[in-house]
């Protein structure tokens, strides 16, 4: 039943995916029910609108995506980062939250389906230090525009990006970008059978 709700999905999109990595994304949506019944992870609670809201909503970031290291902050679950993570095994992603039940959670997941291309960090975002910068500093459902921003100034490389998954576009927000940053573009998303706008905002850091 999910295999088959996730290609009826995916059929509506440009995204081409392997068996395997459709079956690795099947087994993250049950692991994402089963763990949520005892430890309420997401309040989306039927698996069949998990495929929309989570896996869809994450995969269509993907073609956007420029460079090999990312840092998805704020997490939850592992959204969008594990399902990106599935179907871009030539990238490397830290999941950063600050629950350690959610990186319990993402753990078990990479142990379970065989993920070497994530590390998941227990660490408030302002606190996380890295030695590597990142081509892109992703979050969804995180915080507005100018928090994201303030606190994950330190986290991408010069010339780096930051990936802002938003449903409407933060207009306001936008004509107040801090130095050093620049709007790159503002993509529309098209997540099916989701009802809604979603947009994802790319910022350039532009260091001298």
């Amino acid at each position: 039943m999910l295999k088959s709700r996730l290609q009826g999905l995916l059929a509506q999109t440009s995204l081409q995916l392997s068996e395997l990595q459709i079956s690795q994304l099947v087994s993250l949506v049950e692991q994402l029910d089963k763990w949520n019944k005892a430890y309420n992870l997401t309040s989306v609670r039927d698996p069949m609108e998990m495929m929309v809201k989570h896996i869809l909503d994450s995969l269509v970031v993907s073609p956007h995506l420029q460079g090999e290291r990312f840092i998805d902050v704020g997490t939850g679950p592992g959204l969008p980062g594990l399902p990106l993570a599935i179907i871009n095994p030539d990238k490397q992603f830290v999941l950063l939250d600050s629950l350690g039940k959610r990186i319990t959670f993402i753990r078990q997941v990479c142990h379970l389906l065989k993920l070497d291309n994530v590390t998941a960090v227990q660490s408030r975002v302002e606190n996380y230090q890295q030695n590597l910068d990142f081509d892109g500093v992703i979050s969804r459902a995180f915080a507005s525009l100018e928090d994201m921003l303030n606190w994950c100034s330190h986290l991408p490389a010069n010339n780096g990006k930051f990936y802002a998954l938003k449903g409407l576009v933060p207009e306001q927000e936008l004509e107040n970008l801090p130095d050093g940053l620049k709007l790159h573009s503002i993509e529309s998303l098209s997540v099916p059978e989701l009802e809604g706008q979603r947009h994802l905002v790319i910022i350039d850091k532009n260091n001298p």
